[in-house]
């Protein structure tokens, strides 16, 4: 494996948003080889309280002095979207990886832009798809590939959500309904996760087709679609969306069909596993770790270190972009 950094990954941190309270940041102090050096936004107020909370010793309003930090060597960009590919560009061109949240860039266009950017500078760039590494799909994978519900067949995605329920409402910040700032609407934020999963479990999606409209008006972004996807493998997949629907209506469930049996999970509402073979139904449990993208960033930690390998890469995240590109009809 190619060691990328020497000794210890130093992060800087770009933007200092609600994911660097909990989810993402603060794993980086915890986990071995790896600390952050300095944390930048361009809101100095907001920067500044941040660093102070977080026991950071530096931080920066200009990203260049952030780039330019001869300490820094790996960059964590957790800004919208709109400004994904412009600021990975700017960190390989100044020799450094890039960890980026999710959806990679607000066009599947704008992520291929990225990976040739960092495949001339040889450098390699990661996407904040943390589902990949947490238990309850892990283990959800480990059943598929054992056979556990046989050959899979098929698999559907449900999600009506209301516009003030709780997984749409700890993401109602404004930018994500403006597609000029986050590329789509709640889909492009959600089901992004979804579909990176769906080629995590089950292979690489193949081909996709769908509908999308901005059914209420409520905002910019399309509130309601629909899709269509085939797999490499043959395995089928469909796939609904609704963020105006009723709250007695409300519903996330992935349902995976095999040739003997099927599970279900949520992606979002809960963690728990369900299982129904021949032999009857069972119901797995899990306990979600303090800083959900911890194991994730582990894996991209030991990869730049040279002793593991992560398995969200700008690959597989330009690949969901791909999809919600493809479903919406923007390709």
């Amino acid at each position: 494996m190619k060691k990328i950094v020497d000794s210890e990954v130093v992060w800087g941190v770009i933007g200092a948003g609600d994911v660097c309270e909990k989810k993402s940041a603060p794993a980086m102090n915890k986990i071995k080889n790896s600390r952050i050096g300095a944390v930048m936004s361009r809101n100095e107020e907001r920067i500044k309280d941040y660093a102070s909370r977080h026991h950071i010793q530096k931080w920066y309003t200009d990203v260049d002095q952030l780039l330019n930090d001869p300490e820094i060597n790996a960059i964590y960009i957790s800004t919208p979207p709109i400004s994904h590919a412009a600021l990975a560009i700017k960190a390989a061109q100044a020799g450094k990886p890039v960890y980026v949240e999710k959806p990679m860039a607000r066009t599947y266009g704008e992520c291929m832009e990225m990976i040739s950017v960092f495949t001339e500078a040889d450098l390699p760039l990661y996407v904040a798809y943390y589902r990949r590494a947490l238990p309850n799909f892990l283990k959800v994978k480990e059943l598929i590939d054992n056979g556990e519900i046989g050959d899979v067949r098929t698999v559907s995605i449900e999600m009506y959500k209301a516009s003030n329920t709780d997984t749409v409402a700890q993401t109602a910040h404004p930018w994500r309904l403006d597609p000029d700032v986050s590329g789509g609407g709640y889909f492009h934020d959600l089901a992004s996760h979804q579909m990176d999963l769906m080629n995590f479990l089950l292979g690489p999606i193949h081909d996709a087709h769908g509908y999308s409209i901005n059914q209420s008006q409520s905002s910019q972004a399309d509130d309601v679609t629909t899709g269509t996807f085939r797999f490499e493998s043959g395995i089928m997949g469909v796939g609904s969306w609704c963020f105006n629907a009723s709250q007695a209506a409300e519903k996330e469930l992935t349902t995976i069909i095999g040739s003997k049996g099927k599970i279900e999970f949520a992606t979002f509402d809960n963690t728990d596993v369900l299982v129904t073979t021949e032999q009857g139904r069972s119901t797995l449990q899990f306990t979600m770790p303090e800083h959900i993208q911890q194991p994730l960033i582990e894996q991209v930690v030991a990869d730049l270190l040279g002793h593991g390998v992560c398995n969200s890469t700008a690959e597989t995240g330009a690949k969901a972009s791909w999809v919600l590109d493809k479903m919406t009809g923007a390709l």
